[in-house]
Order: C-alpha cells, then structure tokens, then sequence
C-alpha cells in the first residue's frame, strides 16, 4: 500500500545540513520555506533529488516508525525521477517556476492521475481517477513535485484523522490527540517536517481544522477562486481545496499558482477579475498598521476548558493593537451550533458524490453501494448513512438554503457598519480532542457557511502536558469579505512577523 520500498535503496548518507559556501549560512530543511529552498538551490547548497531524499528519509523514519504519527497513506514512485529532471533543467536555464522542486503533500481525495486516489477507503483501494485534478495540474506545472498522498476523514466526512485504508492519523505536539480533519495527514505531515506543504480541502473546517490544532497556516478560499475539478465532492456550495503550510508566505506562493478560472468548475467564473495579481507580493509586515479588526465575542468558550484559548486570544489581540489594527468588540451574538444547522453539505453529498463515482469509473457507482460493500472506517458508517437518506428535495435543504443568504447578509452588513478588515476568533473554543474521544468545539462553520474566505494563523500553545512537552497549538482564525484573502494574507504575514508563535513539535529530530 505504501510503495515505500523503491525509495529505501536510493537513499544515502546524509544529515538535514547541507554544506555551504563560505558566504552563505548552512541550509536546513526542518522549518525551511519555498524562498528558503530556492535561495539553497541557487547557492549550490541543495537539489531538488536531495531535498527529496530528506523527505523521503523522515518519512520512513517518524511516519510509521519512532513517533508512528501515520499521516502518509502513499509516496509517489516518481518522486525522485521528476527530483532529477528538474536539476537537469535547473543547471540548464535556472528555476522553471515559482514552486521549482518543492516537495507538496496532496490530500487523498484529490485526484492524481499517477498515484492511486482513494479518500482513504478501503471501497477504492488503487482506484486511479480518469483526470487529474486541476489543482494539482497547476502545481506540477509551476515545478513542485508530489511527494504523496496524505491520509483523511475517509471521503472527508469527519474531524478526526481517522479512514479504513489510512487509521488514525495522530497529533505531532500530542500523540494522544488526533490531528483534526478531514485533512488531518495532510497537516500533521507538514508539522512534522516531512514535506514543505500541502494541499487539503474544506467543506465545513477541513483544511482549517487541522491548520489550527498543529500550528500551521491554513487558507479556506471564497467559493471559485480555486478549482474543485477532480476533488471527491461533498457539496458544491461549501467545497473548495487549499493550501496548508508552516507560513503565510508559503500559502500565498502556493495561492499564486492555484487560484482563477477553471472552465470546468463554473464556480470559477466568479473569480475572474477578482484574482490578484499576486498574493505573495503583497505580503507586508506593517500590513496591520491603520486597520480595522472585530472580534467576534460571542465564538469564545466560557469554561475552564476553555482558558488557555482565551488566553491566546487576548495576547493576539494586544499583537494587532502594538502593530497599529484598531480592535473593536463585536456584540452581535452568533450561536455557532444555529450557524452549523444552516450548513447543507450533507443534502448535496449523495448526488454530488455517486456522479463523481459514475464518472470516474469507480470500482463501486453509489454511496450506498460501498455502505453494502461493508470497506469503510466504523467511524464515519452512520455519517455516510446519514447522507444517503437526504437530499437536495428535502424542505429542510431549502430552507437551510435561505437561512444561509441571510446570515451571509448579515454578516456582510457587520463588516460595513464596522468598517471591518477582518474579524478574528478562535478557531476552536477547547483544544483538539483525544483519540477515540470528543472532538473539540469549533467555530469553522461561519465561513463554512457564507462561503467567505478565512486564514488560521498560529496563535500560541497551552499549557506544557505530560503528553504535550510544549503545549497544544492554538489557532486564530481572521474572516474576511469574499475575494479578500490579499488582504487577509497581509495582515496574517504581518501578526505572523511580530508573534513568531511556530514551534517545530519535539521527537521529529533533524536525521
């Protein structure tokens, strides 16, 4: 299943340092970003076969060895092949693109047409699709290299880590707690230091989640900037994939490359003339000078369970403040659970799904076909059963429907009266569960549902556990108007700059 055997041979004798010049500090690839990486290219320092093989050697080392943290479903075969086809054309002319030899992560439910894509079930177990995703078309086509495939919520019906095909996917920062979902082997991966980023995807917090509970940066999209075309569909109002990454500057590159029109995901039409020019460039570290930031009080939990979150939170407001936003309360009460109810993924999941089953030439043609096959994790079972008996007919989808116009209404309205940039909460009110216990409460669903788009941002950790040597992450989230993510990015880069919460999780040494 993991194919891991072609690559054990090729590695060689070697440390995560590599020689330097002189004149140039000694590269290290734990906690590197793609700038860092292009600038060790340039100077001699690395190759793209050998930032593969670094990879490569973590993985085989704390994926399903030492810390175990299972985030890997399958490596590409190809990895190392393409590795050296992009250093003979990097001694020929230089860098052929903005993501030259960088080694990303993709969710197992997007389609990869040289790598099996199997949503993490055992149900399409080497199923291959018939098209590659546009996404990562993109990607390959701006010189990153595909490391593997990451496990999930199997068909990303889950906030666990957890499939048939995958297991559980456990927490870097705590291996008692699950990594969140559904793109949980995506984040825990990145955090890790087993790849530089990741693409994941998000219907109600799935790349947010995740991003949030092992301190990365994560960006879920205004509905069409980016192509959902050879994504595993769960509901075309809330669907959309993304980038998780250890930065700001590192989601933004990737955004860069990903984002605009695709003629054959409709959606995408609305972002034309809303794309920027570059989200990369924009980035500035005075980017929160003279702004204007809400935050949402009523998304803050209230027990003991939740202190070290609002601690967090309050030390990340005083960061905006010293750095020139202007803070302002936000009264309005929300009620997160109401806000969840107007969600209507699970209404679209069976008709959107059995086509893409149909189409694709799956091994099975329909949700309830692969429910019968018996091939699916006992944990998502009464979730996909669930989905098989409701519909896009019912009344309640309909109505769900209008409550969400409303509150994106209502929402929009809140911004306008403010004057708002953004408004911040935390992402989540607790901490990330515990395997096989209750999953925390968090607050995805507001952007889930008005489809606007929302950045986490590392916010800090919590108290040190026996389990936790240096905390469990906490995650910001900033919500903006749609097409915004320019704006929500420089701001991010800015509190991102002045906070430097980011800490790499202890037990993944350097080799």
């Amino acid at each position: 299943m993991l194919g891991r055997g072609i690559f054990l041979a090729a590695f060689f004798a070697m440390t995560n340092t590599i020689s330097a010049p002189a004149d140039a500090a000694p590269f290290r690839t734990e906690e590197a970003g793609i700038a860092d990486v292009h600038r060790a290219m340039r100077n001699g320092q690395i190759t793209a076969r050998q930032l593969v093989e670094i990879y490569l050697k973590r993985i085989d080392t704390y994926d399903k060895k030492g810390p175990a943290i299972n985030a890997v479903i399958q490596l590409n075969p190809k990895a190392l092949e393409e590795a050296d086809r992009l250093d003979t054309a990097f001694k020929r002319g230089g860098l052929i693109g903005p993501l030259h030899g960088i080694p990303v992560f993709v969710k197992d439910a997007i389609a990869t047409i040289d790598m099996p894509t199997t949503g993490g079930s055992m149900s399409l177990q080497g199923f291959v699709p018939q098209r590659e995703a546009t996404i990562v078309s993109k990607l390959k086509e701006a010189g990153a290299i595909i490391l593997g495939k990451t496990n999930l919520d199997e068909f990303t019906f889950g906030t666990r880590g957890i499939s048939s095909l995958g297991g559980q996917t456990l927490n870097p920062y705590d291996l008692t707690r699950n990594p969140a979902g559904s793109s949980g082997g995506s984040a825990a991966a990145v955090s890790a230091n087993l790849g530089m980023a990741a693409l994941g995807t998000d219907t109600g917090s799935s790349i947010r989640f995740p991003s949030s509970a092992t301190s990365l940066v994560g960006l879920r999209a205004t509905i069409g900037l980016v192509s959902r075309t050879g994504i595993m569909p769960n509901s075309m109002t809330q669907d959309t994939g993304g980038p998780l990454a250890r930065s700001v500057e590192d989601v933004a590159r990737i955004l860069d490359v990903i984002a605009g029109y695709d003629a054959s995901d409709p959606a995408t039409a609305w972002s034309v003339g809303q794309v920027a020019k570059s989200y990369s460039v924009g980035l500035d570290s005075k980017g929160l000078n003279g702004t204007r930031i809400g935050i949402l009080e009523s998304f803050y939990g209230t027990g003991e369970d939740a202190a070290d979150v609002n601690a967090v939170m309050a030390a990340s407001a005083d960061t905006m403040r010293k750095l020139g936003a202007i803070i302002i309360s936000i009264k309005d009460a929300f009620d997160i659970n109401e806000i969840g109810e107007m969600q209507v993924a699970t209404y679209e999941t069976a008709f959107y799904f059995d086509a893409y089953l149909k189409q694709e030439n799956a091994p099975y043609a329909s949700l309830e076909a692969i429910l019968a096959s018996g091939k699916l994790a006992k944990e998502i079972a009464d979730s996909t059963r669930n989905r098989t008996k409701l519909s896009m007919n019912d009344p309640e989808f309909k109505e769900r429907i209008l409550k969400r116009a409303l509150l994106q209404d209502r929402v929009m309205k809140i911004i306008a009266d403010q004057k708002l940039d953004g408004i911040i909460y935390p992402f989540s009110r607790t901490l990330v569960g515990k395997v096989g216990g209750a999953q925390a409460r968090h607050n995805g669903f507001l952007s889930a549902v008005t489809g606007f788009p929302a950045l986490i941002l590392p916010a800090g950790f919590s108290k040190p556990e026996n389990t936790a040597p240096i905390g469990i992450p906490i995650g910001l989230e900033m919500l903006g108007r749609p097409w915004s993510e320019a704006k929500l990015l420089k701001m991010g880069y800015a509190f991102e700059r002045a906070a430097k919460v980011r800490k790499q999780p202890q037990g993944f040494s350097p080799l």
